[in-house]
């Protein structure tokens, strides 16, 4: 976890760990850290914003965690068709609408899973959404790069705000970082 002791600025903004994709993601790693649930995004963290449901790729990533005895669920700030949908045939708690960064609608879902955010992991591919409302909720968190960029400005604004972040992360914390290429 991010918050131990005094928190600066930084820290709110920093993931844990910095995968490429979720297939790069250890299964080891959430023993190590003691992770009994998981806590997902779903669009450009497990699949495109194309896809309506589950890959095969997500599918497996989604099975691996099950396999390990470790509770699933996804929170979007997207509503209720889009996530619905994806989640029809996987079953996992999950709540629309997150309003990410905030933490209600997380505390609700590591409720549900009878977790606690010490055995949580939060996995995202944004941090001024995912990330943040981890460390504001104190889980474990992994930020991932996306999957496939929206182009809109708003998104290009995010993007451009996240990379000295980020630099600033994998220049600090390059242990923690797992990435294909650089960039």
């Amino acid at each position: 976890m991010i918050f131990e002791g005094t928190v600066s600025i930084t820290a709110i903004f920093s993931p844990e760990y910095y995968y490429d994709n979720i297939t790069m993601i250890p299964a080891s790693l959430f023993d190590t850290l003691g992770i009994r649930a998981v806590v997902l995004d779903i669009d450009n963290t497990l699949v495109t914003y194309d896809d309506p449901r589950p890959t095969p790729t997500a599918a497996a990533f989604l099975k691996m965690l099950t396999d390990k005895g470790i509770s699933v669920a996804f929170l979007s700030n997207n509503g209720p068709e889009r996530v619905t949908l994806f989640n029809k045939e996987l079953g996992f708690p999950f709540l629309y609408k997150g309003h990410k960064p905030l933490t209600g609608k997380l505390k609700q879902l590591i409720a549900t899973m009878k977790a606690t955010p010490a055995t949580t992991m939060m996995i995202g591919d944004q941090i001024f959404t995912d990330i943040c409302c981890g460390n504001f909720g104190g889980t474990h968190t992994i930020l991932v790069r996306p999957i496939k960029d929206k182009l809109t400005p708003f998104f290009r604004c995010k993007r451009f705000l996240e990379k000295p972040i980020l630099k600033r992360f994998k220049k600090k914390h390059p242990e923690r970082c797992f990435l294909l290429k650089e960039g």
